[in-house]
């Protein structure tokens, strides 16, 4: 069980460079490959509500937590969604877009924000609203050298592509600003669910080196 507030939260993101997003198709199976992230070294993990059993997966990652693991719950839609996804166990909420009301839980607790935007516009807006981290997505949509235009002008903004980034692409992310990465499917493939694991944590490295 948890009890990292928001600024610890987010300073870890910041620090690792990763977060890693679990969306499968059973509570059961988010379990395992989130323990298997986490063991594979990737320190913050979101599990996509929209897996079945989302919450219950939730509570009981929350029961046996790895030192230092981050718990997240993803697309996160309504401020009711968020209160209970902290209730859970939850220290990170991510949104898919702006939704206030999960901002507001977060600030209730204590919890993370990452907050989903797709333009300048909205990024701001979550930025102004007081997300912690601001979501681009989906990343598929832009490119390391938008993301880096758009920081020239809003550097205040912290960022974190999620949404058709690949552990061989996570590096030019990074050396664009953003401050982490988030991906999902690049890291839990069917055959071996931390395929990408050792090389996104290399190349999130020496994009800082």
């Amino acid at each position: 069980m948890s009890s990292q507030g928001a600024a610890e939260v987010t300073r870890t993101i910041s620090e690792t460079g990763v977060i890693g997003i679990v969306r499968t198709d059973s509570a059961d199976r988010a379990v395992d490959l989130a323990r298997k992230l986490w063991a594979a070294g990737v320190a913050v993990v979101e599990v996509a509500l929209t897996t079945p059993g989302g919450l219950q997966a939730l509570a009981e990652l929350n029961l046996s937590l790895p030192d230092g693991a981050v718990l997240g719950a993803g697309t996160v839609l309504d401020a009711e969604t968020a209160r209970l996804a902290v209730l859970n166990g939850a220290r990170l909420l991510v949104t898919p877009t702006v939704v206030d009301g999960a901002i507001e839980i977060g600030r209730r607790y204590g919890v993370a924000t990452a907050i989903g935007a797709a333009t300048p516009t909205e990024m701001l807006q979550a930025h102004t609203l007081g997300a912690n981290l601001v979501k681009v997505f989906p990343a598929s949509q832009w490119s390391p050298k938008t993301l880096s235009d758009v920081l020239a002008a809003l550097p205040q903004l912290r960022c974190v592509p999620t949404g058709g980034v690949a552990p061989e692409d996570a590096a030019d992310w990074i050396r664009a600003g953003a401050v982490a990465v988030a991906l999902g499917s690049g890291l839990t493939r069917a055959n071996d669910p931390v395929a990408g694991v050792a090389t996104l944590l290399r190349s999130v490295r020496s994009a800082r080196a």
